[in-house]
């Protein structure tokens, strides 16, 4: 893993900008990522590191995440909040991550990543699907059962479906991720 920082230097970091509540949301998704990752053959530690970085931004003043992350598109601009990915991918960049697929992991962890980044998938899934949020328990325990492919896939329909129904825009790259796995054998 490339990594300049430790991982404990890295927490403390993290700590200091959110809440004490999203922190214990982001330790729980950074130990079921790393058990997620690690049921299908992948590296828990990377896991680990891109669960723990995921949600930096995510308290974040509404100025300081459009700076760190400007809008790329409408809903991006109707939803700031949106960017908190981009913004904890800079600011993990800024301290010292140069992992690609750990620093696609935490952008995409909003929108979806490309099934071809395992890291990024566990992290999708063991965010929505944290035992603290009371949801998703099958897509956890899917993911955990060995089948990764299969969790991410009904993830992401889950959230399209679930943004479909409260009428709320769909970013583009989470539609581009749906179509996809729609098309996937």
């Amino acid at each position: 893993m490339k990594n300049t920082a430790s991982t404990d230097s890295l927490a403390e970091k993290v700590r200091a900008l959110v809440r004490p509540e999203r922190f214990a949301h982001i330790l729980r998704v950074a130990a079921l990522a790393k058990e997620i990752a690690e049921k299908n053959g992948l590296d828990g530690e990377r896991a680990y590191l891109a669960g723990l970085l995921h949600d930096a931004a995510r308290d974040l003043p509404e100025e300081e995440l459009l700076s760190l992350a400007p809008p790329e598109n409408e809903v991006e601009r109707a939803h700031p909040l949106s960017l908190h990915g981009r913004a904890a991918r800079r600011l993990a960049e800024g301290w010292g991550v140069e992992d690609e697929e750990v620093l696609e992991a935490i952008e995409g962890h909003v929108y979806g990543v490309d099934p071809q980044n395992g890291i990024g998938m566990a992290l999708y899934i063991a965010d929505i699907a944290e035992p603290g949020r009371g949801v998703n328990g099958e897509i956890r325990e899917l993911a955990l059962s060995g089948k990764l492919w299969e969790a991410y896939r009904l993830a992401v329909a889950n959230k399209v479906n679930y943004l479909q129904k409260k009428g709320v825009p769909i970013h583009p790259r989470t539609l581009a991720v749906y179509e996809r796995l729609a098309h996937a054998p």
